[in-house]
C-alpha cells in the first residue's frame, strides 16, 4: 500500500474498533455496502470472516493489530500477503507496459489533440449531466423518460471518445458526492466507451454499450433510502432488496420502450460474476456477454475509486491492482488485463514525483508509452507552486541536463495538499 497507515491482514486478526478501508472483494457484491466502516459489532467480525480473507485497515481511523497469542502465526501470515502483494505489483506494472492483443480491426487513432477536444468534451459532459438529472426525475414521478434523448447523449460521448478518449476521461473526476447514483452512471458510460474503444468494438456496438451503462443503475432509484444510507453490514433481507435493482432497472428500460440488445446484456448482467457468485441470475463463465463483463469491470472501477460522505475512494492504482487480483473470481481475466493496458499505469488523475523532483498530476495517456504520459505540473523540486500552467509530455520533454523525465513514483491524493481533480479542471 502507499500509505503506512493502511495495512493488508488476515481476517484471523481482526478486532473490534479497527477501521475496515478495503476488502479482499468489491464492496458491491458483499453485504458490507459502502466502502469504509468501523468495526463495532462482533456480528460484522463474522460476516467478515464468511465473505472475506483478508481485510485493509486504516490504523489512522481505528485500531491497529495486535497480535498477543501465537505472534509466529500473525508473523507467517503477514509474510504472505506481503509477498502475495508485491507479486500483483509487479505483474501489474508489467502488464500496463505490454503491447494490447492483436484486434481483428485496426485500433482508432487520436483525431485531435486533448487540448482541443476538452473544449468539446465539457459540453457533451454538462449535456450528459442535465439529461442524467431529467431522466431520474422522471423515474422519480414514475413517468416514462427519453431513451432517444439519451441515445443522443451516448452519441456524442461516443464521438467525443472516439476524436480522443482522454478529455471525457479527465471529467470523470469532477466528482459531487451528493450526486453519486447519477454521476456514478455517467462516469461509469464514458470509462466503458473509453475501454470499448480500446478494444476497437465498432462505433454502433460503443453507442449500445453506452447506452446500458448510463442506464444500468437506475433501478437503485427504487431502493429504500435506509438501506442505501446503511454504511456498514447489511442484513440479508437488506441485501436482497439491493440486489433487486437490476431487476427493477430492466422493468425501468422495457416500460420507456426497450433497449437494443447489447444494451440490454449490460443492463441484466452488469453485476454476473465469473465464479456464478453474481447476481441477479448467477450466471458464469462463457454465459456471461462480454458487454456484461466490460460492464463489470469499469462499474467495480469507478464505484471503489470513489469518495462517499463516509470514506474516501482507493487510488486508481490501487483499484487496477485489486482488480488484478480478482480477474479469476469476478471478472473475465483477458479483459481485466486489457482494462489495465487501457487506463495505463498511470492512469489519467494519478498524482505523480518526476525525476526532476516535480510534483504533477498525469492528464493525458500515452497509448504508445504508456510509462510517457502528459502531466501538468503542480510544485517544482523545491515544492513551490508554478508561477503559470505547465503540461510536460513525458514523450517529448528532456530536464535541463537533456536526459529523459520519468515518473519515480505515485503518490497517495492529498500529499503536499493536492487533490488531482482542483488541476485537471484548469485544463
Amino acid at each position: 500500500m502507499h500509505d503506512i497507515v493502511k495495512k493488508k491482514i488476515d481476517v484471523m486478526d481482526l478486532r473490534p474498533g479497527m477501521y475496515i478501508s478495503q476488502l479482499d472483494r468489491p464492496w458491491l457484491e458483499s453485504p458490507f455496502l459502502f466502502q469504509g466502516f468501523k468495526l463495532n459489532s462482533t456480528d460484522d467480525m463474522d460476516l467478515l470472516k464468511q465473505h472475506c480473507k483478508y481485510v485493509i485497515i486504516d490504523v489512522a481511523l481505528g485500531l491497529d493489530v495486535l497480535p498477543l497469542r501465537n505472534r509466529s502465526d500473525y508473523e507467517a501470515r503477514m509474510r504472505e500477503i506481503q509477498e502475495q502483494e508485491a507479486k500483483i505489483s509487479d505483474e501489474v506494472k508489467l502488464l500496463a507496459d505490454s503491447p494490447a492483443t492483436p484486434r481483428q480491426r485496426p485500433a482508432y487513432q487520436d483525431q485531435v489533440p486533448l487540448e482541443q477536444e476538452i473544449i468539446r468534451a465539457r459540453e457533451v459532459e454538462a449535456d450528459a449531466r442535465k439529461t442524467m438529472r431529467d431522466l431520474i426525475e422522471h423515474i422519480h414521478r414514475d413517468k416514462e423518460f427519453n431513451i432517444a434523448l439519451a441515445t443522443k447523449v451516448v452519441t456524442n460521448m461516443v464521438n467525443s471518445i472516439l476524436r480522443n478518449p482522454d478529455a471525457l476521461v479527465c471529467l470523470t473526476y469532477l466528482r459531487n458526492i451528493n450526486e453519486y447514483t447519477a454521476l456514478h452512471s455517467l462516469r461509469t458510460c464514458i470509462l466503458g466507451i473509453a475501454f470499448g474503444r480500446h478494444l476497437v468494438l465498432s462505433r454502433e456496438e460503443l453507442i449500445e454499450l453506452g447506452l446500458g451503462l448510463i442506464l444500468h443503475d437506475v433501478g437503485m432509484l427504487k431502493i429504500p433510502k435506509e438501506i442505501l444510507g446503511k454504511p456498514a453490514g447489511l442484513n440479508h433481507e437488506e441485501f436482497d432488496a439491493m440486489k433487486r435493482h437490476v431487476g427493477w432497472g430492466v422493468a425501468i428500460v422495457k416500460k420507456s420502450g426497450g433497449l437494443p440488445p447489447l444494451a440490454m446484456q449490460v443492463m441484466q448482467q452488469h453485476h454476473e460474476r465469473r465464479d456464478g457468485e453474481g447476481y441477479p441470475v448467477r450466471l458464469k463463465n462463457d454465459a456471461i456477454a462480454q458487454a456484461g463483463y466490460i460492464s463489470s469491470i469499469v462499474d467495480v472501477y469507478d464505484a471503489v475509486t470513489s469518495d462517499r460522505g463516509y470514506s474516501g475512494g482507493m487510488s486508481a492504482e490501487d483499484a487496477l491492482k485489486r482488480m488484478y487480483e480478482w480477474r479469476e473470481k469476478d471478472f473475465h481475466p483477458q479483459l481485466v488485463e486489457e482494462f489495465i493496458r487501457c487506463m495505463g499505469i498511470f492512469p489519467i488523475g494519478s498524482l505523480v514525483e518526476l525525476s526532476t523532483g516535480s510534483i504533477g498530476v498525469v492528464i493525458s495517456i500515452n497509448r504508445a508509452r504508456r510509462l510517457k504520459p502528459k502531466v501538468a505540473l503542480v510544485l517544482t523540486a523545491n515544492k513551490t507552486p508554478y508561477s503559470s500552467k505547465v503540461v510536460t509530455d513525458l514523450m517529448e520533454h528532456t530536464d535541463g541536463k537533456g536526459k529523459e523525465i520519468k515518473i519515480t513514483r505515485v503518490l497517495p491524493v492529498g500529499t503536499h495538499g493536492i487533490h488531482p481533480m482542483d488541476h485537471i479542471v484548469q485544463l
